[in-house]
């Protein structure tokens, strides 16, 4: 029998000698689109929390003056580090929170349903089964960023490509669509919920596919449409793929801009933001010499349709995989004495950027690395980087010439960011965003494959490769949206991969040491702390059991790199979502 079957076999018989077992209502598209109200302050319906992506919780038991007596509530052990001892992934996943229930998908994306609701144990009500082939080929890049809710479905997607939705009740499959159909094709983010559709998007371009943002009818599964984030011949953008002059007409079939962490969604203009990914090879820019549209993206999509409605592009021709993933931060703010409705993005090339998300229009950039080198400025009027001239099919910023058979080329900030997957956060009445990420450097040499030495879902086409240059550390940074001008920073020891939560006055981060941390929001001074081990690459959340408020913060897996750090290395898997309580 299934450990889902037994599990529900198990709970069906509780339910009758038990009926004072915990229920919760489904998650209703009203619900979702209510999850910033005061009805659902003690929950975290969705990865972001609300469709803004802001991750801010007004859950206020919890203070700067208090927490420091933060306790563990509980913990509950998660699955997922088979088959290798060390683990395949990394736990990435931000935990749900519905009426006293949790819900967390572990690097495989196999879903598990836990009970809270008495706020003294986390029970574990049902796992769910993908029949995934736990194949650990692609490493320590495998991942699960998260789930989603929708009616009385969860929803997980998978490294495979495909997307699976479960009963909330028992367990079961409702529904499995294979949505990934080329060789490669598969997802790491967690799916978002919009209205009777569920978006996701194609992960893994680095393994020499083409990237694409899709919705699926919640119902059955079944693909409504999709968006590639590389045009082909003859569509709009397709212009700036040069392919005729690498001697590959082809080059676009495998350019990459993978979709890999979850949009965001306006619904006054029925519009969702995805950042998009390098183009690929990312270190080789003549095998797809120009721009590369839509790689190193904001693109904004009509939700209904899929339509294109503007794009942005950060990097145009990049060769430091600086891709341009991560979330996509929507606030209202008044700037220069103007209401405007800004997109803010801390961008994995170490700037912070605003736009105005009506149209794409820049509005302001500065950097939020201490290192940057590999530009100069950005042009005040285009918001592009002030070496970028259109009239050349390859690129040339400041920090040098990434050629075929040319020197190496050092790099700042760290080619994993700056920041990355691991998501931001606002405070939703001070309009202050915060971040987390690395502060230091990498060099890049290139490498030349022909095409017919690639070969697509087979593996990572780097077309070269990358190695930290000197010390890598960390740091905790805030910035006004208004203003676009950083408020506030603190240094960190080590590079952090897990993002960051806000609640009212609090910034909450874990690290890759397993250290934990409750943070000043005004000035970033560290409040409270624990070390559990283990290392953190998932983000935090706040909700409430009763009248008591909690934060969940999954831990485990292998991290990323240990950036030469000796203590950050040959740890076992233990993957653990942690719960504490005052």
């Amino acid at each position: 029998m299934h450990l889902k079957h037994l599990m529900s076999a198990m709970l069906a018989g509780s339910m009758l000698v038990l009926p004072g077992l915990a229920v919760a209502a489904d998650v209703t598209a009203a619900r979702l689109s209510a999850a910033g109200s005061e009805a659902e302050a003690g929950n975290w319906l969705m990865v972001h929390r609300t469709y803004d992506a802001h991750r801010y919780s007004p859950l206020s038991e919890i203070t700067a003056d208090n927490v420091s007596g933060l306790k563990l509530a509980f913990a509950v052990p998660i699955g997922g580090s088979e088959p290798a001892g060390f683990g395949a992934g990394s736990m990435e996943a931000t935990p749900l929170a519905k009426d006293g229930f949790l819900y967390i998908s572990d690097p495989w994306g196999t879903p598990y349903k836990i009970d809270a609701s008495d706020g003294k144990q986390g029970k574990t009500v049902w796992v769910g089964d993908t029949g995934i082939d736990k194949d650990p080929s692609r490493g320590i890049l495998l991942a699960s960023r998260g789930l989603a809710l929708i009616d009385n479905l969860v929803i997980t997607v998978l490294n495979d490509g495909r997307v699976m939705a479960f009963d909330d009740e028992t367990g079961d499959v409702v529904w499995d669509q294979q949505v990934g159909t080329e060789p490669g094709e598969g997802f790491t983010n967690a799916p978002l919920v919009v209205k009777d559709k569920i978006l996701v998007g194609q992960s893994y371009g680095d393994w020499a596919t083409r990237g694409w943002v899709a919705a699926l009818d919640a119902k059955t599964g079944e693909e409504v449409w999709r968006f590639y984030t590389v045009p082909e011949p003859g569509q709009p953008g397709s212009e700036t793929w040069l392919c005729d002059q690498s001697g590959n007409p082809d080059c676009w079939k495998t350019g990459g801009a993978a979709a890999w962490v979850t949009g965001s969604y306006d619904e006054a203009s029925n519009t969702t933001y995805w950042g998009t990914g390098n183009p690929v090879p990312m270190y080789d820019p003549e095998y797809r010499p120009g721009d590369n549209l839509y790689s190193n993206s904001t693109v904004a999509l009509d939700a209904d349709t899929g339509e294109l409605k503007w794009h942005f592009q950060y990097t145009p021709g990049d060769y430091m995989d600086y891709d341009e993933v991560g979330a996509q931060l929507l606030v209202d703010a008044k700037v220069d004495g103007e209401d405007r409705k800004v997109l803010a993005h801390f961008g994995r090339n170490g700037i912070f950027y605003t736009l105005d998300r009506t149209n794409g229009s820049f509005i302001a950039a500065n950097p939020y690395v201490s290192k940057l080198n590999w530009t100069k400025g950005i042009d005040p009027k285009t918001g592009k980087p002030v070496e970028y001239d259109a009239s050349k099919p390859l690129q040339v910023y400041a920090n040098g010439t990434m050629r075929r058979g040319g020197e190496t080329v050092n790099t700042c900030p760290n080619i994993q960011g700056g920041m990355n997957f691991w998501p931001p956060a606002v405070d939703s009445v001070s309009n202050i965003a915060y971040g987390a990420g690395i502060e230091g450097c990498s060099d890049l040499t290139v490498e030349q494959k022909a095409p017919e030495d690639v070969a697509p879902g087979a593996t990572t086409f780097a077309g070269g490769a990358a190695a930290a240059s000197g010390a890598q550390t960390g740091a905790i940074f805030a910035f006004d949206v208004t203003t676009g001008k950083q408020v506030a920073k603190i240094e960190r020891p080590y590079p952090n991969y897990a993002g960051v939560m806000t609640t009212p006055g609090l910034v909450w981060t874990g690290e890759m040491d397993g250290t934990f941390g409750a943070y000043d929001a005004k000035t970033l001074e560290q409040k409270w702390s624990i070390n559990v081990g283990g290392t953190f690459s998932a983000p935090p959340i706040a909700f409430k059991v009763g009248d008591k408020e909690y934060i969940a913060i999954a831990a485990g897996g292998s991290a990323v790199t240990t950036f030469g750090y000796p203590e950050l290395a040959n740890r076992p898997a233990a993957n653990v979502l942690y719960v504490f309580a005052l």
